[in-house]
């Protein structure tokens, strides 16, 4: 049972840590300090995404399953768990260096907007 919690504490801190990356930017325009938070997530989901490496969280999440008595998985969480919502198809690595690249731009286009171009009231 304590596992199980576990398990579920790790995918959801995943799920998380996926949404901080990716709109967690939009933080700034309450708090800019914020940024000392934000952009090492993106500078590490980025360097994941590009190099095709695994997260930390998905051996560790590999590891509490099998102390459950839980199946493990193979491949990444977004493989397992967003792979067939998001790409049906399956993820190869040219996609994963796109979504890299995404969540690069995406960032660099909120920052610039918070930092460059938006006037705080």
């Amino acid at each position: 049972m304590l596992y199980s919690l576990a398990v579920t504490s790790v995918l959801i801190l995943h799920l998380l840590f996926i949404v901080f990356v990716l709109v967690g930017g939009l933080l700034l325009l309450w708090r800019r300090a914020l940024a000392l938070l934000h952009l090492p997530a993106v500078v590490w989901a980025v360097l994941l995404q590009l190099n095709g490496w695994i997260c930390p969280l998905t051996p560790l999440e590999n590891r509490l399953r099998s102390a459950a008595g839980q199946a493990e998985y193979e491949g990444g969480f977004i493989e397992h768990y967003l792979l067939a919502v998001v790409y049906p198809q399956g993820l190869t690595p040219e996609i994963q260096q796109g979504l890299g690249i995404l969540v690069l731009v995406l960032n660099l286009a909120l920052y610039g907007w918070v930092f460059l171009g938006h006037k705080r009231r």
